[in-house]
């Protein structure tokens, strides 16, 4: 009875989509993984169908659904916040329009983030667009009208906004985790309405490594929740500062937390059905990678008695890992790395690259690795590194990458690609 209903919770959470379909941050999966047959190699004058600049500045990843491409955009200032819908054939922009204003928006501190870095999520007919503090925003994807918006769920986010929207079944979910507060809201997906809000419980210490209790830093964080079948329950997991923790999705109840030093983490969780476990990304300061092996029943502090392995050496700042034939990939200061997924042993580490903010992406045997640089290295998803090409795009990687059919659709600091054999 019980393989029943694991096995009947993991087709509910399952989205129901094809290779043509992006729907969200890290694909329709949520883990950076896909089954298309994607280019291996390319360059501004091979395999390139189309190319658009793109004004302002944006880290979101782009949307794909019946055709369209799907992102948003912002001045660099933050005055002006812009959604931008283009046709997936030709690039041929549909929508350009601003959505938000801002006469004093909050500053960004550093290059690292744009008032524009929060992906949003899509399906049929219907998309959600976040700007963190400054507003969500559902929109009519054949129309182009606004359905509905909230402008009342705010924080500080000291550095700006990033967490991406999720979705699950009903509800769209929002991550505010600012210097003032830490909080997650769950809406309705049609009408925008508030079905619950959850704060972290986190309990920050009093001051670390000389930093005050009231630096936003030490608070804040970008992550984006995963949805997890565990027992009858499905955990929506996420990551934040000082503590990674599991809520029941339907309630946002909190069922486990694991508590650790580092915080400003931004990479999304990563989950192994062949593992049972979900990777962590504690964040800045210290970073590691936690494996959590996932069991009905947990409760609490699992920190001692559900953390199967911890690693740290080169571990990301702020790209996500993938998974892949049961190895862990990770990129972060010019070194890509690998582990087994199970056991956390090292596998290799290797100079590739520069620094690393966009996700990976897994298709098959290969891990596809985009820098800051514009250099995308792809590698064998193997225990023995092996590197099977290196494609490079001179404006640089901020924004994780996209898969359509069997096109890799590519966001650069300055314009939009569809790469395809």
């Amino acid at each position: 009875m019980m393989k029943f209903l694991l096995l009947s919770l993991s087709l509910a959470v399952l989205p129901s989509v094809s290779f043509a379909d992006w729907p969200e941050f890290r694909g329709p999966t949520s883990d950076g993984i896909t089954g298309a047959a994607i280019p291996t190699e390319w360059a501004a004058d091979k395999n390139v169908k189309w190319r658009k600049e793109i004004h302002g500045l944006g880290w979101s990843t782009p949307l794909i659904m019946e055709g369209k491409i799907w992102i948003t955009t912002a001045t660099e200032k933050g005055h002006r916040m812009s959604i931008l819908c283009l046709d997936e054939t030709t690039g041929e922009v549909l929508l350009d329009r601003v959505f938000i204003t801002s006469d004093n928006p909050e500053p960004l501190a550093n290059n690292l983030n744009t008032y524009a870095s929060p992906t949003g999520v899509i399906e049929a007919g219907r998309a959600w667009f976040s700007f963190g503090s400054y507003g969500t925003i559902c929109l009519d994807t054949r129309t182009f009208k606004t359905l509905w918006e909230r402008r009342d769920l705010t924080c500080s986010h000291w550095r700006g906004p990033a967490s991406s929207l999720a979705k699950w079944e009903d509800m769209i979910i929002l991550t505010m985790e600012g210097a003032d507060q830490q909080y997650f809201t769950a809406l309705n997906k049609d009408t925008g309405e508030t079905l619950w809000r959850r704060d972290r419980s986190t309990v920050y210490a009093d001051e670390k490594d000389g930093i005050p209790a009231n630096s936003g830093d030490m608070r804040k964080a970008y992550s984006t929740p995963v949805f997890v079948p565990v027992g009858d329950t499905v955990q929506m997991i996420v990551n934040g500062a000082k503590a990674c923790a599991a809520y029941d999705v339907k309630t946002g109840d909190e069922i486990w937390h694991v508590p650790y030093e580092t915080h400003s983490p931004s990479s999304r969780c990563v989950y192994s059905k062949d593992t049972g476990m979900v990777y962590i990304n504690t964040g800045l300061g210290k970073a590691e990678i936690w494996a959590i092996r996932l069991e009905p029943g947990m409760k609490g502090n699992v920190k001692d008695s559900h953390v199967a392995w911890s690693f740290f050496q080169r571990t990301p700042k702020r790209s996500s890992p993938v998974v892949a034939n049961g190895l862990l990939f990770m990129a972060n200061d010019g070194v890509l790395s690998c582990v087994d997924a199970k056991t956390g042993e090292k596998k290799w580490a290797e100079r590739a690259g520069g620094e690393y903010s966009a996700s990976l992406l897994a298709a098959g045997d290969r891990v596809y690795c985009f820098d800051e640089v514009g250099l995308c290295t792809v590698v064998k998803a193997s225990p023995v590194f092996e590197v099977l090409a290196a494609n490079q795009l001179n404006e640089g990687f901020m924004a994780s990458p996209a898969v359509s059919g069997k096109a890799l659709i590519l966001r650069t600091k300055t314009h939009l690609y569809r790469v395809e054999e």
